[in-house]
């Protein structure tokens, strides 16, 4: 009876994805989790006596507990837009596209994705844009499509794994309890392990691969030279935000600063975009006010004279986070029910059954992440479950929550552009113009994630161990 409600949201999920397509998540999603939850309660009653106050005190745990995260959200929206008007990303773009050669194109395209997503912190913008381009100059190089697609979603991947700005990495540490810069510390010694021998493959296949041409890097950089002032100074930005991730900043306080010295950088050296954006022609205060408002809070388009380069520097702000900040009340709507009337504690007899030692739990929670990629399609319910219902397990055998928390992105959010009818593989294979069969054997790093998750798991390598502490309140190890 436990397994009622993932039955139903399965199978609400599955006919979202079929009728609306990667426009699940504008509101199919989050409407398909509240009426899971309704079925929640609905089972609940009959199988445990539940009171209505005791439900609505068990959501209103859940939906607060997610506060800093919709938190920096928001920022995390203004920060986009900060970043992209200003010239800060642009200017990476512009460096970045420098190092494309024939040659060395694959590691190139990966590294110079990994950099942009890395920057925006969306894999999404990075492939329907960065990508595409990437995809029409490999076919001019003489590249096979699959290995193009594998390096452009490789780089994206790993980017936006990575980022302080994406909304699945800030998800992932939000409902695992983890502070995001720790989150994505403790991501490195399973990520560039499998990043790098990701690129150490690319090199060594473009290096034998008989391949020429040169492509239209030219129009993106004049595009990119056209409508921003590009300059190196430009990156002591993302430079004096890197010494404040390493110096241990909270994170709302490094995304904050962040916005204020990119809104400096854009009055300074981008005045007449700014202007633009205000849709006044004039100066003055009240053009540079209303123009950075709009920035922060809402979309932007930045015509360059390059119609995919318009795609990439398009930002939608505090506004674009919306949909996803909704996605995440729904869902811990979704998991209050489920937690209040002991279905979750159910499944979890069940699941924990086989997972008896750190590889094992690890391998059950990477398991439980690429199930729930297949059976929902979504990445975004990946996480918050797999992370639901492992918690308190994690919690009870004294692992650390940043364990928990990089088993669901090392699992969820690498492994969902591998599925054809999960929202991200629809969309990145109609994106690129590539079958997910085809490019699935040369995402290396996105396959290689899990498995160096539960190896690393298994040789016990920064995996420590706390006092268990038993509901009686006594120590034990």
């Amino acid at each position: 009876m436990s397994f009622i409600p993932f039955l139903v949201l399965i199978a609400l999920v599955t006919c979202c994805v079929a009728v609306f397509g990667n426009a699940t998540l504008d509101g199919a999603s989050q409407v398909s989790l509240l009426a899971a939850s309704a079925v929640s309660v609905l089972v609940g009653h009959f199988k445990k006596r539940l009171t209505w106050d005791d439900l609505e005190r068990e959501m209103t745990s859940k939906v607060a507990s997610c506060t800093p995260a919709i938190i920096i959200l928001l920022l995390i929206g203004a920060i986009g837009g900060t970043w992209m008007v200003s010239g800060i990303v642009p200017t990476m773009i512009y460096y970045g596209m420098q190092i494309l050669r024939p040659e060395i194109f694959l590691v190139s395209s990966s590294l110079l994705c990994a950099m942009v997503s890395l920057m925006i912190g969306s894999s999404w913008t990075t492939v329907a844009t960065l990508g595409v381009a990437l995809m029409g100059i490999g076919t001019a190089h003489g590249f096979s499509e699959g290995w193009i697609a594998g390096s452009i979603i490789t780089g994206a991947y790993f980017g936006d794994k990575l980022s302080p700005l994406s909304d699945t990495t800030v998800l992932a540490s939000s409902v695992s309890g983890v502070p995001l810069f720790t989150h994505i510390r403790y991501m490195l010694y399973t990520t560039v392990p499998t990043f790098c021998v990701s690129l150490a493959v690319f090199l060594m296949a473009g290096l034998t691969m008989n391949v020429a041409g040169h492509g239209n890097v030219a129009e993106f950089m004049e595009g990119l030279q056209h409508t921003f002032v590009i300059s190196p100074w430009l990156l002591l930005v993302p430079v004096l935000t890197g010494v404040m991730i390493a110096r241990r900043w909270p994170s709302m306080v490094v995304l904050f600063l962040a916005i204020l010295l990119a809104v400096v950088v854009a009055l300074v050296a981008q005045p007449q975009l700014v202007r633009e954006i205000a849709d006044e022609q004039g100066g003055g205060l009240l053009a540079s006010y209303r123009g950075m408002m709009q920035v922060c809070y809402g979309a932007t388009s930045i015509e360059t004279g390059v119609p995919m380069l318009n795609e990439l520097v398009h930002t939608s702000g505090m506004a674009g986070m919306m949909p996803t900040i909704w996605l995440i009340i729904c869902a811990q709507t979704f998991g209050a029910a489920l937690t209040a009337t002991g279905q979750l504690r159910d499944l979890m007899n069940v699941v924990l059954r086989f997972a008896r030692g750190t590889a094992s739990l690890v391998a059950s929670t990477v398991g439980t992440g690429l199930f729930c990629n297949i059976a929902m399609a979504d990445q975004y319910l990946s996480i918050m479950l797999a992370s639901s219902m492992f918690k308190d397990t994690y919690r009870e055998r004294g692992y650390e929550s940043r364990l928990l928390s990089r088993s669901c992105e090392d699992s969820a959010t690498v492994t969902s552009v591998l599925i054809p009818w999960n929202t991200c593989g629809l969309t990145q294979s109609t994106v690129l113009g590539v079958a997910t069969i085809t490019y699935l054997p040369f995402c290396f790093f996105n396959y290689l994630s899990p498995i160096a998750s539960i190896v690393v798991a298994a040789t016990g390598w920064k995996i420590t161990k706390s006092p268990i502490v038993r509901h009686d309140g006594v120590e034990s190890q």
